[in-house]
């Protein structure tokens, strides 16, 4: 819901030059508490780890009015990110528990379509707000959501077989407890895959506004819109016929998706590359997710998607600091960087290119 209208709002505090750290101070933090997120779920349970994120998102939410300046905004921004470095680890692993292995990538797709359908209302809601009541009335409606999302979670039940007490000895880890080896090959796809993310994430508002846009959360809308239906679609004929096969097409379609927008002069082809780039994402996110389940063991599970959303984090927030410095408040500038975000998808690409088969997956040929 605040994404789009972050960017002006930092603005207005008179943090214009600090635009890049939106996204990547929210995903540092995330990437920074995924392995105790993973070790915490794969401890505790899956839905008191998923309590503690959506817990964050509320109270942070209340904060935003409170600490209006430079330096408040962008400590907010840190702590916001632990939301996202707990609810999704624990929400992931948790389908995983409750689904059999032929079914996984299509359950992860129905997953990450509700996720899709949150983030496609958000961004087009959230501007609506913006147009018509203060920003503090936008962050007070993002803030409540959460509340939903608890009272949910209190009605569902664990997953986990063999539950630890919290202990302060969960929030020590050993260096193997902090990245799962045996997920590392999706998990930098994923990463190169997601560098374009962060980038639209932080340019794409200043872009629309450059192009006559008033609505900065119509691009998001329409990119996520055009993710749901695929993503029931991918994440069956990755049960099928394998990830790697499924990741192959979104990469090339994010390519194509980062040219259309470098070279987009008009409001309708910026949104029809919007559709371009929410095909790919709906493709690549719940079959990498499958992927990176397929590859770890049981009792590990926790640990292996936490690995796999610190690449993500990761990927996002580069993106959104390279695009951030490669802009440069610079209108001049839009081309190369998002033509530059397409170079890095197709490292992607070239990696994806030379693996024959999934791993460990036992309906690839």
């Amino acid at each position: 819901m605040i994404i789009p209208e972050l960017p002006a709002y930092l603005s207005s505090l008179g943090g214009e030059d600090y635009k890049g750290l939106i996204i990547s101070l929210f995903t540092l933090s995330a990437g920074l508490s995924r392995p105790f997120s993973g070790k915490l779920a794969d401890k505790i349970g899956r839905i008191p780890v998923m309590i503690v994120g959506a817990s964050v998102c509320f109270v942070v939410g209340l904060l935003y009015p409170l600490l209006s300046f430079v330096g408040g905004f962008l400590f907010l921004r840190f702590a916001h990110g632990f939301s996202a470095g707990f609810t999704p680890t624990g929400a992931s692993a948790y389908v995983a528990d409750i689904v059999p292995f032929q079914k996984r990538g299509e359950a992860m797709g129905m997953q990450s379509l509700f996720g899709s359908l949150g983030m496609a209302a958000g961004p087009a809601i959230g501007g609506w707000i913006a147009t018509y009541w203060p920003i503090e009335t936008l962050f007070y409606c993002a803030a409540f959501t959460a509340i939903f999302s608890i009272l949910i979670l209190m009605r569902l039940k664990e997953t986990l077989p063999e539950k630890e007490p919290v202990s302060w000895k969960l929030f020590r880890l050993n260096k193997d407890e902090i990245i799962e080896k045996r997920v590392l090959l999706p998990s930098i796809i994923l990463f190169l895959s997601v560098f374009s993310f962060g980038v639209v994430l932080t340019i794409i508002p200043d872009f629309s506004f450059y192009l006559g846009i008033k609505n900065k959360g119509l691009f998001f809308a329409v990119f996520t819109l055009s993710s749901l239906g695929i993503r029931l679609i991918a994440g069956k004929t990755s049960d099928r016929y394998g990830r790697v096969v499924v990741l192959r097409v979104a990469v090339v379609t994010m390519i194509l998706a980062m040219v259309s927008v470098a070279f987009a002069e008009s409001k309708l082809v910026l949104l029809a590359s919007g559709v371009l780039f929410g095909s790919a994402v709906g493709m690549y996110s719940p079959t990498t997710t499958a992927w990176v389940v397929d590859l770890s063991l049981d009792k590990f599970r926790g640990r292996a998607l936490a690995t796999m959303y610190i690449f993500l984090e990761s990927g996002i927030g580069v993106g959104a600091l390279v695009s951030g410095w490669l802009y440069a408040n610079d209108p001049a500038n839009f081309r190369l960087v998002f033509l530059s975000s397409g170079g890095v998808a197709f490292l992607a690409f070239l990696i994806l290119f030379f693996i024959k088969r999934d791993q460990k997956h036992p309906f690839s040929s």
